[in-house]
């Protein structure tokens, strides 16, 4: 059986007083017309002495944040989503009845207000009460008014009294899906069309990660929540529709940290006729539209960098990179897979049994001396083929691929290719995406033999790109946790013992 709070047992018997008024606790529709930041917004200009002469009305709902009853008269604050405002409550305003209804409220009640629009003498635009309306009885208390929720485990388990108590939890809530809308808008008038493909599948395609397993009851067959959106797009662009993108949730059955959740949206998006550069260019143009268009601003605070989404934004090979950094480059004529494997031993790298090959170690030294060094944004492109199965050879380097993968703040935010459309290569790749699963990598790739078909019609020469959107969401709304831009991460069960 629950236990209840002294406080919640006092709200309870209000609910029930409210009950033996003919009142409903939990209330009916209520024709707002207006809205707290709105109202605030068209007054703040107004001088105090003004509004002697003038008979303006306002009418709002909201939840009380804030009450300070003075006896016969009082003030509190109610808050909606666009923000909060003052109201004064009189007695003589609204006549006793109404007034006591008012003193039986509690903080967290949501209540309807018609009045007259005013402004105290401290110059805060206010609501003078002339109709009270009870909505909704809560019978939780809300968290201190000037602490919130501050264990951080709770605000995501509880995320709508975050919202209640967090306005920057509210910002970002509320910023998303206009971040989402405008990159809707520009690929939109780039032509692309936005599509939806299968979250249930029965292969591991398109990405290299774990999935989660589920199981149709009506086939009696095993299936997987997707990994990746990639190879459904692509067989559209052999249907002929040349321009796709998708936004959407991908799982992978993962460790949780602040960078991961083990659902999360991506974007993927392919256009024919296209390659690498085109990704590039629809990348940067599209961070900047949204810098310029949404947020207002080109530079932002990020894992610790301040970041500057100007451009033109810096290109430079994996090769070239590592070069940098450690001298050693990977190009030269003499470079071969022992003399890779002893340079990972003299660097203290671990390769293990499916990493030996020349490919894997060149990426085993780029994560370990370049990627938390690429802070301002960077397209890093030129990786070896072992780890990119679906990207296009370079034609004059085939040991490596037309791939780029986008870095800000040392963290990856995009990653393209021009796209590879040889059925037999793909089919040779795939294979030896098979191989590597014998010799223990868990993460590699299904033959898709449908997918290998599709491409036997034809698919036109294509760039494509994937984005994590959570991270995009993580750059433009500063925050550091990937979790501060879902509005329900996911979250170890709760012991309630």
């Amino acid at each position: 059986m629950r236990e209840f709070s002294e406080q919640e047992l006092v709200r309870r018997e209000k609910c029930e007083k409210l009950r033996e008024l003919g009142l409903d606790p939990f209330g009916q529709k209520y024709d707002r017309k207006d809205f707290c930041k709105d109202v605030k917004e068209k007054y703040e200009l107004v001088d105090h002495d003004d509004f002697e002469n003038m008979d303006d009305t306002a009418t709002v709902a909201g939840r009380i944040m804030f009450i300070r009853k003075m006896g016969k008269a009082s003030f509190f604050t109610i808050k909606d989503k666009s923000g909060s405002i003052q109201i004064y409550i009189s007695i003589n305003d609204i006549g006793e009845d109404a007034y006591n209804l008012f003193k039986a409220a509690d903080i967290g009640d949501i209540v309807g207000v018609h009045g007259k629009v005013m402004k105290t003498k401290t110059g805060e635009v206010t609501i003078k009460c002339l109709e009270y309306t009870h909505l909704v009885k809560a019978l939780k208390p809300l968290p201190e008014k000037f602490h919130g929720l501050t264990d951080i485990e709770e605000r995501y388990r509880r995320r709508y009294v975050d919202l209640i108590m967090n306005d920057d939890s509210k910002r970002v809530a509320f910023l998303r899906p206009k971040i989402i809308r405008c990159i809707q808008n520009y690929m939109d008038d780039l032509g692309f069309s936005e599509v939806e493909t299968p979250i249930l599948t029965t292969l591991l395609t398109g990405a290299s990660a774990r999935p989660f397993a589920t199981h149709h009851n009506a086939q009696d067959l095993d299936m997987y929540l997707r990994i990746a959106l990639e190879l459904p797009l692509k067989r559209l662009l052999v249907g002929g529709m040349e321009a796709v993108y998708e936004i959407g949730r991908v799982f992978r059955n993962e460790g949780m940290d602040p960078k991961h959740n083990p659902e999360f949206t991506l974007m993927e998006a392919y256009l024919a006729y296209s390659d690498l550069e085109g990704m590039m260019n629809l990348t940067e143009n599209m961070f900047q539209t949204i810098a310029k268009k949404v947020m207002n601003k080109m530079t932002y605070n990020f894992g610790g960098y301040e970041v500057n989404l100007e451009g033109p934004w810096k290109r430079i090979s994996m090769t070239d990179a590592i070069k940098e950094k450690t001298g050693i480059d990977f190009k030269a004529d003499d470079m071969n897979l022992d003399r890779a494997i002893a340079l990972a031993y003299e660097h203290h790298i671990e390769v293990l049994e499916h990493e030996k090959s020349l490919g894997h170690i060149i990426n085993l030294f780029f994560e370990k001396y370049v990627e938390e060094t690429l802070i301002q944004p960077t397209f890093l492109y030129g990786h070896p083929v072992e780890i990119s199965p679906l990207t296009k050879k370079n034609p004059d380097d085939p040991r490596f691929v037309d791939r780029f993968e986008l870095f800000i703040a040392g963290k990856e935010f995009a990653n393209a290719y021009t796209e590879l459309n040889d059925p037999i290569d793909q089919l040779e790749r795939f294979e030896a995406q098979l191989a590597e699963r014998d010799l223990g990598n868990d993460e590699a790739n299904d033959i898709d033999m449908d997918f290998v078909e599709a491409l036997e019609y034809g698919m036109p020469p294509a760039g494509g790109i994937g984005y994590g959107i959570d991270r995009l969401m993580m750059l433009f709304l500063e925050q550091d946790s990937i979790r501060d831009v879902l509005l329900f991460p996911t979250m170890k069960e709760k012991n309630r013992d």
